[in-house]
């Protein structure tokens, strides 16, 4: 018989040698990975946040950020050939923050800097409105097609009264609109926007929101109760707070270059002047969904009847919530 082969010397795989003195010790095993994260909904994605904390902390370097007269007072100077000089001027206007929106959240942003005149002192985060936006369908990229939405969204987030105004800024809205500012509440309006942020006619492709904070109202005389001229512009006239005042004649409509809104919106982070009747005109042709966006391969939430339902001849009065009570 042909005896078995010898067994391999195999080395002892169960218990190893213990090293020699002469030998590096073993290194300790790898630490653990860490847990995996707990699955949830992520937190929104805020277009421009950073860019607005860069520019509040770049305007806080260079000094004190300007008020609302400031710029105005600063617009008069620079633009002095486009008001009237038959008339004097009564400017209305409230302080906003200063908000720089990254992609289509120009509604979003418009609606929060108008939240300190709604819920004083700070109204609400950017994040928490785009989150409520976006778990209530209203939006899907931080756009906002419809006023009747944005509307809903402004009493859920900062518990104000909201009325929409359909059939545009022209009569018989216009005087309801006016008085609104003159009390120091805000606007929100969506028209299409320039190249430099003013107002213009593009049948809805440039669709923006911007918030008004305030009317700059040219009339013949100045009320003598409540009003004090400003000392740097002869013919610039300011209600005295706190004071009570004579409600100043309106404009009529149809008096051209005399009544201008003091708006602001997330593509710049000065006021700007617009005369009332441009404004009126954007907002009335909002009627086509933007090709671009058509085509860009995003989804959008747009309402039944698209853009025309949505946006066209609409705005929306914003009250804080006791004052429309009372």
């Amino acid at each position: 018989m042909i005896p078995p082969p010898e067994h391999p010397n195999f080395p002892d795989l169960a218990f190893p040698t213990p090293p020699s003195s002469l030998q590096a010790p073993t290194p300790p095993p790898p630490p653990l990975p860490p847990p995996a994260p707990v699955l949830g909904a992520a937190p929104p994605h805020v277009f421009g946040l950073e860019k607005s904390r860069l520019l509040k902390e770049a305007l806080e370097k260079a000094g004190r950020i300007p008020s609302c007269k400031e710029d105005v007072k600063r617009l008069l100077k620079l633009q002095k050939d486009r008001f009237r000089s038959d008339l004097r001027w009564i400017l209305f206007c409230a302080d906003l923050p200063s908000l720089i929106q990254e992609g289509p959240q120009c509604g979003l942003v418009a609606l929060c800097m108008a939240g300190p005149l709604l819920l004083p002192p700070n109204g609400v985060p950017l994040e928490r409105i785009v989150q409520v936006a976006l778990e209530q369908g209203y939006t899907a990229h931080g756009e906002m097609f419809s006023a009747a939405n944005m509307g809903t969204l402004a009493q859920e987030v900062l518990g104000c009264h909201a009325e929409l105004l359909c059939g545009g800024l022209g009569s018989p809205n216009r005087d309801r609109v006016l008085w609104h500012l003159v009390a120091g509440h805000p606007l929100l309006i969506p028209y299409d926007e320039d190249f430099n942020h003013e107002p213009c006619q593009r049948r809805g492709h440039k669709a923006h929101w911007a918030v008004c904070a305030g009317v700059l109202l040219g009339v013949p005389d100045v009320p003598s109760l409540g009003y004090a001229e400003d000392p740097e512009l002869p013919g610039l006239f300011h209600p005295v707070p706190s004071t009570a005042r004579q409600p100043p004649l309106l404009p009529e409509e149809g008096s051209l270059g005399a009544t201008y809104l003091l708006s602001k919106q997330g593509m710049s982070w000065h006021y700007q002047l617009w005369d009332y009747d441009q404004v009126r005109d954007s907002n009335l042709q909002l009627t086509d969904f933007s090709p671009s966006r058509a085509a860009d391969g995003r989804e959008y939430v747009v309402p039944a009847g698209g853009v025309r339902a949505g946006l066209c001849g609409q705005v929306l009065l914003l009250t804080p919530q006791a004052q429309a009570i009372a």
